[in-house]
């Protein structure tokens, strides 16, 4: 298969107050026609650098970069935005959506530059969008979009032209990882169908499994370029590879009955998964104490209710029927008339050798 993309001898050289660093050193490669290639590296080691030679975005201090029969290293500024324009595609980190376009708006940015009528560049975004996924966010802005929507919208974006070859920058660094299997599988798809080339940069390892091509680089030159000949289908984040690996074998005797394999029993989704718990709650065994506990409590509930004879002074309970309120009224101003007959009276003051009650002026101080 002939390459598309073509790099010799590239060197990048930047001034640092009065030294100078040299980002990509002496860097020679090739990448094939419809190739997943993920470049990789260690913070600083020229993988950002490297994509915007590739792309055209900065020009080199010496050597070529050839996208087909393009020596785009040799184009002037007008000439390259035509012919990104008319070949590239970019997928960005920070999404770089236009936040007062929907999400069809946005698709349909690249298609508008390329003089496609209005009525055939919404429907073809709308397309787009519906194969990722995306098809009820239509008329939705980023705002009020997540982030793995906003980025599938950028993915949308780059991919409705069909261009030739797709760079990448880091498309994954904002997303969680249940999201970057999304985005990365979603990406992978396009690429495969359409034939596609994508350059991806990534500090991840693990995202470029599914690369077949996997380009690493260290302090600005390139220390592998290794070609994959099976790489996977899709990205399976690494948490949930091998799950059943780190739970300890169960050693039995007797033979177990049979169960169904793993293939063919229902697939259900998280979601689907918590509602069923939710509903059918399981069933916790009862220690020996609960049990008795349990039992007690079905006696005592078994038992009949025994009324507790009225308190003095307690309120006479509701009634509904008239009789019985009338009855209940008597009896209630009856208790009243008893209480009050039995009160003590007040202990007045008294003369202890005559037995009589002091007069005011012998008991006032």
């Amino acid at each position: 298969m002939s390459a598309i993309i073509r790099v010799e001898k590239l060197r990048k050289i930047y001034l640092v107050g009065t030294q100078k660093v040299a980002a990509l050193n002496n860097v020679s490669l090739e990448i094939e026609k419809g190739e997943f290639c993920c470049i990789v590296g260690a913070s600083g080691s020229g993988k950002s650098t490297l994509l915007n030679q590739l792309a055209g975005l900065e020009k080199p201090t010496s050597g070529s970069v050839y996208i087909g029969k393009n020596n785009i290293s040799a184009m002037t500024e007008s000439e390259l935005a035509k012919f990104r324009q008319n070949h590239l595609g970019f997928v960005f980190q920070s999404y770089n959506l236009l936040q007062t376009m929907t999400a069809a708006e946005n698709v349909a940015l690249p298609l508008m530059f390329k003089g496609v009528p209005k009525q055939k560049r919404e429907l073809m975004a709308a397309k787009q969008l519906a194969k990722l996924g995306l098809g009820k966010r239509i008329h939705h802005k980023p705002s009020e979009m997540s982030g793995g929507q906003q980025q599938r919208v950028g993915i949308a974006r780059a991919f409705v032209t069909k261009p030739k070859v797709i760079f990448a920058d880091e498309p994954t660094g904002n997303l969680d990882s249940t999201t970057t299997a999304k985005v990365m599988n979603v990406m992978l798809k396009l690429a495969r169908e359409n034939n596609i080339t994508v350059i991806m940069v990534t500090h991840e390892r693990d995202l470029a499994g599914c690369a077949d091509r996997i380009i690493t680089l260290k302090d600005g030159k390139v220390v592998g370029n290794e070609k994959i000949e099976n790489p996977n289908e899709e990205f399976i984040p690494a948490e949930m590879k091998n799950v059943n690996d780190a739970l300890p074998p169960i050693k039995v005797d007797e033979p177990q009955p049979e169960q169904a394999e793993a293939s063919e029993l229902p697939e259900i989704t998280p979601e689907e998964a918590a509602q069923l718990i939710s509903e059918f709650p399981p069933e916790i065994p009862l220690d020996d104490d609960e049990k008795e506990e349990e039992k007690t409590e079905e006696k005592e509930d078994d038992s009949p209710v025994k009324e507790h004879p009225p308190r003095k002074n307690e309120p006479p309970k509701p009634v509904n029927k008239p009789d019985e309120l009338i009855t209940a009224i008597k009896k209630g101003e009856e208790q009243k008339q008893n209480d009050d007959e039995h009160q003590p009276i007040a202990e007045l003051p008294f003369n202890t050798q005559t037995a009589t009650p002091l007069s005011a002026e012998e008991f006032l101080p």
